[in-house]
């Protein structure tokens, strides 16, 4: 019996050995920081491959000495293959690096391990991000895109055909991708600068007179938390974590306001 796989693939402008060199060095450069791309955003501030067989695939918290492994290398052959053993669930991705007309193909599959249980297919919705930095690195700062600590999010009937048109009509961009025809994701983010606006699925709970939020980035969520239910204000939820930490509240005329624990990289 086949074990259940992943792949997907993108092609970069570049050769074998600078596509490998930018996937494995510059990981932090394409990695997107949006909320939900990392174990514990609330923390995150680095993403880094250590080269080599036996190196680490890691997400690196503040202080710097904490980090989460993310898998172990298992083949390391620049210009060629970069492979892994997933450290969080029970996986093994292989990447590989072929010549192609105008530049490299970089074919990724990540695959559960014979007797496995739990996967993150995740790299079908990651790997366009290297090729959008391939794209933009000759002239883009060598320092990671960080978010605003403000953003907005708007509650639609159909989100992905909303995230079209605003990129299509209002001409907004997204740091992530904008959904294709036929998609549904559950998360989508256009960014207007560093800032971001979040478009979600219309629910019951929400009417066409409370069809937007507003997001907040703070210092110290648990603090802002405690204010908060101490100085009146109506508790929604209580804080939760998604990837990012949180809490949702309203104001005094029914606004709903969600407040997110800030990363230590955010200004």
């Amino acid at each position: 019996m086949t074990e259940p796989s992943a792949t997907t693939s993108v092609e970069v402008a570049v050769d074998p050995a600078t596509a490998f060199r930018v996937f494995t060095e510059e990981i932090d450069l394409w990695w997107v920081r949006g909320p939900i791309n990392f174990f514990d955003a609330a923390r995150a501030t680095a993403m880094q491959i250590e080269p080599g067989v036996g190196g680490r695939i890691l997400e690196v918290y503040s202080p710097p000495d904490e980090v989460l492994e993310l898998g172990r290398v298992t083949d390391w052959t620049p210009g060629a293959l970069f492979a892994y053993r997933s450290s969080v669930d029970d996986t093994e991705t292989r990447i590989n690096f072929e010549a192609c007309d105008g530049g490299t193909r970089v074919t990724v599959v990540q695959s559960l391990v014979p007797g496995g249980e739990k996967a993150f297919y995740f790299w079908p919705n990651v790997i366009h991000w290297l090729q959008a930095w391939v794209e933009r690195r000759d002239h883009a700062s060598r320092t990671p895109r960080e978010l605003d600590r403000l953003a907005i999010a708007l509650y639609y009937e159909d989100p992905a055909a909303a995230g079209r048109w605003l990129h299509t009509v209002f001409g907004l961009d997204s740091w992530d991708k904008i959904p294709a025809e036929g998609t549904d994701p559950s998360w989508i983010e256009l960014q207007v600068g560093t800032r971001a606006i979040l478009l979600f699925k219309l629910t019951e709970q929400r009417t066409a007179q409370l069809d937007h939020s507003v997001w907040v980035y703070v210092d110290d969520l648990d603090a802002h938390f405690a204010h908060s239910q101490e100085n009146g204000a109506k508790i929604l939820s209580d804080i939760h974590q998604h990837g990012y930490r949180c809490y949702e509240a309203e104001d005094l005329e029914g606004h709903q306001w969600t407040f997110a624990q800030a990363r230590p990289t955010m200004a």
